[in-house]
């Protein structure tokens, strides 16, 4: 299946590069504070120029030099977010610290990334007050998804329910980045990601009043899973169709037509 390939590269390859830091004496938590600083330079690229337009709405001007190099920042980010936690394992470096601090951090870099978008739209003549409210509700979700799960694994065992976990969410902001889609993303993670949250606080109910909620529709013979596919774990079919159709929301989500209006008589 396409996120097992996927996954299965991505391990290999983050295990090779975490020997290698290992080796050279790359502690983890540095690791973790270079990805937050990095995030951080990202955000300032967003404010200096996250776009105003959906994807493909029939610009001719250059490409978005600040997109891109929010992008690139991002890339590098997440390179370390996911080589933190595989140097603490292989180098026999695993801390609680260094799990808060990974947890703290990752909330920072959220805001970031918001806070950058949403400046670039407050700052705009005429501001879109819009985009600037879809960033607010877009970070909410992301604290509230990350949120539930730590306050639900106070009273159970664990939570992991939902489909917009930070690995999903992080795909979703560079793609939207790389497509010049950063309205399409605003408006894809200030709706749906709530959905997660939703799911969460429904699971450590369920748990919480002595039942098993489903987290896995592999283990029932029911068939109105397969009409919900955002219900099913990654390396699935449903979880790997309900995310291409995530993509092509980001890659070509509809043009407005007052964009399209613009480009003709400019």
């Amino acid at each position: 299946m396409i996120g097992r390939a996927v996954g299965h590269g991505f391990a290999t390859a983050r295990d090779f590069l975490a020997r290698g830091l290992v080796r050279v004496g790359v502690t983890p938590n540095a690791l973790t504070i270079t990805g937050a600083l990095l995030t951080v330079a990202a955000g300032v690229c967003y404010a200096a120029g996250a776009g105003s337009r959906f994807g493909w709405s029939l610009s001719t001007s250059a490409p978005n030099a600040w997109l891109l190099l929010a992008g690139g920042l991002l890339v590098a980010s997440s390179a370390c977010d996911m080589l933190d936690g595989a140097v603490a394992r292989i180098g026999g470096q695993k801390t609680r610290f260094g799990a808060f601090l990974d947890s703290t951090l990752d909330r920072c870099s959220d805001f970031a990334v918001y806070a950058g978008i949403g400046l670039h739209y407050a700052w705009r003549q005429p501001a879109n007050i819009t985009f600037v409210l879809a960033c607010m509700v877009a970070f909410a979700n992301a604290v509230m998804i990350s949120y539930t799960k730590a306050r639900a694994e106070n009273l159970i065992d664990e939570c992991p329910a939902g489909y917009w976990q930070r690995g999903e969410r992080s795909a979703a902001i560079l793609i939207g980045t790389f497509s010049y889609n950063i309205p399409a993303m605003l408006v894809q993670q200030a709706i749906w990601p709530a959905f997660t949250v939703l799911r969460r606080v429904l699971y450590t109910r369920g748990v919480l009043a002595g039942r098993r909620p489903m987290l896995d529709p592999r283990q029932s013979t029911k068939w109105h899973y397969w009409l919900r596919p955002w219900l099913w774990p990654r390396m699935t079919v449903p979880y790997d169709l309900i995310t291409i159709l995530n993509i092509l929301w980001l890659l070509f989500a509809p043009v407005p037509a007052y964009d399209v209006l613009r480009e003709w008589l400019a």
